[in-house]
């Protein structure tokens, strides 16, 4: 099972980093070039524990749909999303956040098994792994420029 890790440091409160990422607004905003939309569920605002959002984006040629939930949250430290239905055969997102003197140190744990068994084994060593990585990262960096400046009050306010 691939395990993506990624940590970024953002210059800017801890409230404001956990809640722009819980952000379905900014995360439309992150992805843009998949043309990703939330069409059920939370489409809008915060996500919060217990809900779900359903996303339909284009990502190597498809159009697919993906549903996932927040299955445990401890704000403003912690927040987990779990795939419900989609093209993975399983996928869980675990969002860590502290701070220390003013800045916020965000991590991600991705961790997420293909489908299609070998053959997505393959593709996950082939492009899938580097493919999740890329993504994670773009909206990473969206999130550090939101919150380093004052565009978070566009999506926060």
């Amino acid at each position: 099972m691939p395990n993506i890790h990624i940590t970024t440091f953002i210059n800017a409160p801890l409230e404001r980093c956990f809640d722009l990422s819980r952000s379905i607004d900014l995360h439309k905003i992150s992805t843009q070039h998949t043309n990703e939309e939330a069409i059920d569920g939370v489409t809008s605002g915060l996500i919060d524990l217990g809900e779900h959002v359903t996303w339909r984006a284009r990502h190597f040629f498809v159009t697919q749909k993906l549903t996932t939930k927040i299955t445990e949250y401890e704000s403003p430290f912690f927040f987990v999303d779990e795939m419900e239905k989609g093209a993975f055969e399983s996928f869980r997102h675990e969002h860590f956040f502290k701070s220390s003197n003013g800045i916020t140190e965000m991590t991600d744990h991705f961790l997420y098994k293909s489908p299609f068994g070998i053959l997505g084994s393959l593709a996950d060593f082939i492009f899938l792994k580097r493919y999740m990585k890329n993504l994670l990262l773009g909206r990473n960096k969206v999130i550090k420029d939101f919150a380093e400046s004052d565009r978070w009050k566009e999506l926060l306010e």
